[in-house]
């Protein structure tokens, strides 16, 4: 019984995605934000559960890439779609109808992501190239500044040239040879973690300071100091 414990944790990750759509679809971003942040928690814990529970299996591992796919890669690709449908886009001289069609190049190179993640074996304690999870959870966040009222964040996100450079990096980061840290703590030294310990400490303090607004920043910051862990000598 318990082998299937992680694996209905990856379908309630699904379901978050599923849900999500629909309300991305119905132009309510808001909660569609709110959702991925529900299955990036699952996601975590589908994980977790499996390591504890030693109950890990080839379809948890394809269950989890075809869940991600939808929660991290599709939802994500229908909100640029959504933002970008709001934009003008005339000052691009691309046509209005078209625009926003290059929202999905996230959900494109997001499917790349988890088909190398899958055949790669470098990526047991760490990762190369950003997680899914974090691309989404970047461009879920941007609906909620939105609503926060600020006539600044509504002049940048709602800016063509904003949303596609947005789309463009992270496509890019996604399936990039770029190693990141991830938040597996194998034992709580500050040796083996002080990246880790300095990221949840600067990334508590910007989500205190900042709100939503502090999202954007700490994926930023996640990619930042893996970049720093990486060319700091040993």
């Amino acid at each position: 019984m318990k082998k299937h414990i992680p694996n209905a944790i990856t379908c309630l990750n699904l379901l978050m995605g599923c849900l999500a759509l629909y309300f991305a679809f119905n132009d309510q971003l808001v909660y569609t934000a709110y959702l991925i942040g529900v299955a990036a928690v699952f996601d975590f814990l589908d994980g977790m559960v499996a390591r504890v529970l030693k109950a890990y299996s080839e379809i948890g591992k394809q269950l989890d890439s075809l869940a991600d796919m939808v929660s991290f890669g599709v939802v994500p690709g229908t909100i640029m779609f959504a933002l970008l449908s709001r934009t003008d886009a005339s000052i691009l001289g691309i046509p209005a109808h078209i625009l926003p069609f290059f929202g999905f190049l996230i959900t494109i190179f997001s499917a790349l992501r988890l088909a190398k993640f899958n055949i790669d074996t470098r990526q047991t304690d760490s990762f190369i190239g950003v997680p899914t999870p974090a691309c989404s959870i970047f461009i879920g966040s941007l609906p909620l500044i939105l609503a926060s009222g600020s006539l600044i964040a509504y002049d940048l996100i709602l800016n063509p040239y904003f949303l596609l450079t947005v789309t463009v990096i992270f496509s890019y980061l996604l399936v990039a040879e770029l190693p990141l840290f991830a938040l597996k703590f194998k034992n709580l030294t500050w040796q083996d973690n002080s990246v880790r310990f300095i990221f949840l400490g600067i990334s508590v303090i910007l989500l205190a300071l900042l709100q939503f607004a502090a999202i954007p920043l700490i994926i930023v910051l996640y990619i930042l100091l893996s970049i720093v862990k990486k060319t700091s000598p040993s």
